[in-house]
């Protein structure tokens, strides 16, 4: 038996690299509060780690409406199941230690080893050779983008080349290990010492940052991909998402992927999607093959004003090598959502309960779940349970097109 488990604080316990590191408790709610988010992509004949109580009681319901066999373990049941396989959002040293004080043996967690390599494979810095790959291979082709890494010895310096300084709408620093959003020093009005001091915090930690220019766009999305065991690279399908300026994420647009894929067109001609792809898929096999078994999302952009094209795709913003909420939004539509509908998927944080509770009542209100044949027609449905200490909420608002 697989037993999946969410712990989105992956990113930044990578970061800091301490197996008794501990996440915000913004980002422990978030945990909590979501645990049961597996159930929607998680295989037949599988289990959640997630608490009791809410958890469970959800659990039935949701299992009254659609196919879900998937049951619910706890913590304490860990050790008592020798032989099931853990499937987390991501690996980390601090997961590692949690498994352990669980009672899960080692034989059943990655090994120490195993997780740095993992973590060293997940860097910004390790990912540029993505964008090295796409400057070999891939010529007369509408693609764009550009990332520099930055060490200590440049930046007593001017660090950022005439290129980048140039760009007329600015560019941003990135750390080394963090995703979504996170980690990014924007600067739109050139380099000052404020820049400099926070890029010299980072490098005193990561040894190095990335720069890169800050791109105007009409849209995100990713591709998202599987590696097996014999470091073969699958397409699992597109991930069409929304992020605000700064790029932290918003949610996904639960859609086909010939939807998404036309809507790309629009911009771009198919042999540079193709190309892009193939590409990709080559880079990533060679990259990440036998270093890494699981998902991964690659997040793209589709940018005005390129190279003289009047628009380009940017192919390599960002490698998620993990999980990703693209992917469960992707297994979400394919399974739960009737052909003919579409609408949005959306992780959201509040300050208080009301507020959720506030959003919850109104989307219940105004949208009521319709269900075909175990499918969702149209409406509103939280994907994780309701609760009076609930601050983070998982959800999707569907409606049917013409």
């Amino acid at each position: 038996m697989k037993i999946y488990i969410f712990n989105p604080d992956t990113d930044m316990a990578l970061a800091h690299n301490e197996a008794h590191y501990m996440a915000p408790s913004s980002i422990r709610g978030m945990e909590h509060d979501l645990a049961l988010l597996p159930i929607w992509y998680a295989r037949c004949d599988t289990a959640v780690l997630a608490p009791s109580a809410y958890n469970a009681r959800y659990l039935q319901a949701m299992q009254q409406l659609f196919r879900l066999p998937v049951r619910l373990v706890t913590e304490p049941e860990l050790a008592s199941l020798p032989d099931a396989e853990l499937e987390p959002w991501g690996w980390n040293p601090a997961f590692r230690k949690r498994m352990l004080a669980a009672g899960v043996g080692e034989e059943r967690l990655w090994t120490q080893e195993r997780i740095a390599l993992y973590r060293e494979c997940s860097s910004r810095a390790y990912a540029l050779a993505v964008s090295d790959g796409f400057e070999k291979r891939v010529d007369s082709v509408q693609i764009c983008g550009r990332h520099i890494l930055v060490d200590g010895a440049k930046l007593k310096g001017d660090p950022i080349p005439k290129e980048i300084a140039d760009s007329p709408d600015g560019y941003l620093f990135k750390s080394v290990w963090s995703s979504s959003g996170k980690g990014l020093r924007w600067c739109l009005h050139g380099f000052t010492e404020a820049d400099r001091a926070w890029c010299l915090r980072e490098v005193e930690v990561h040894k190095s940052v990335i720069l890169e220019p800050i791109y105007k766009k009409v849209g995100d999305f990713a591709m998202e991909f599987f590696i097996d065991e014999a470091g073969k690279v699958s397409f699992c399908g597109y991930s069409h998402f929304v992020t605000d300026w700064k790029g932290a994420y918003q949610g996904n647009l639960l859609e086909p992927d010939e939807e998404v894929e036309r809507w790309i067109l629009q911009y771009v001609p198919q042999e540079t999607l193709v190309a892009v792809r193939r590409n990709l898929q080559s880079m990533l096999e060679k990259l990440y093959g036998g270093k890494y078994t699981g998902h991964l999302g690659v997040d793209m952009m589709v940018c005005p004003d390129q190279g003289g094209y009047p628009y380009a795709i940017h192919p390599h913003v960002e490698v998620n090598l993990r999980m990703t909420m693209g992917m469960v939004a992707r297994v979400f539509y394919n399974r739960f959502v009737a052909c003919g509908s579409k609408g949005i998927f959306r992780v959201d944080g509040f300050r208080t309960n009301e507020a959720l509770q506030e959003l919850h009542t109104q989307n219940s209100k105004e949208g009521p779940l319709v269900l075909e044949a175990g499918k969702i027609v149209s409406g509103y449905l939280p994907l994780v349970p309701v609760t009076p200490q609930s601050r983070s909420l998982a959800y999707v608002k569907i409606e049917k097109v013409g």
